[in-house]
């Protein structure tokens, strides 16, 4: 007398759970695509350590998501922005350079001060993205740091320097 295992019901189990993955991921693509700028899970809340005090923004934490060029460490440090002419026509430039981006607002702003949302597309993920004019030294002082998460990938200190690039080139 031979014993045969019955594996139709692991197979189907496995093939269910494949069927369901898949139509949970068609989904959240049909949810972000028709309607993008509802947040998502992935938004995080807004810091409330965000500004300027004494002339600094904020230190970044101890995750490598976050870039400040106020940072003395090197995973986290980044140079500031130069600009040409006065502060007020840098931050028209900044406003200016941010308003073209997707998926992005600006929250707040002074004469030497912009703070801006950036949200990722597919997944919605939001970073907070500060600039500060500092005249004293000429030059504006940057911090873009993720909500969530650990890792970012390095698109923080790729968005800085994006908008160095374009800063620049105006």
């Amino acid at each position: 007398m031979s014993v045969t295992k019955d594996t139709s019901k692991s197979i189907n189990f496995g093939l269910l759970s494949i069927v369901i993955f898949l139509a949970a991921v068609v989904i959240w693509i049909g949810v972000r695509v028709l309607l993008p700028d509802v947040p998502t899970v992935f938004a995080g809340n807004q810091p409330d350590n965000l500004g300027v005090t004494n002339g600094q923004l904020h230190p970044c934490p101890s995750t490598p998501n976050c870039v400040n060029s106020q940072s003395t460490d090197a995973e986290h440090s980044i140079e500031p922005l130069t600009y040409k002419g006065n502060s007020k026509e840098a931050i028209a430039k900044l406003k200016d350079i941010i308003n073209q981006q997707e998926r992005t607002e600006i929250i707040s702003e002074t004469d030497n001060y912009l703070y801006a949302q950036f949200t990722s597309h597919w997944m919605g993920f939001v970073d907070d993205v500060e600039f500060y004019v500092n005249e004293n030294q000429g030059v504006i002082d940057v911090r873009s740091a993720s909500r969530l998460g650990e890792s970012d990938l390095g698109v923080n200190r790729e968005r800085i320097e994006t908008i160095r690039q374009e800063l620049q080139s105006n």
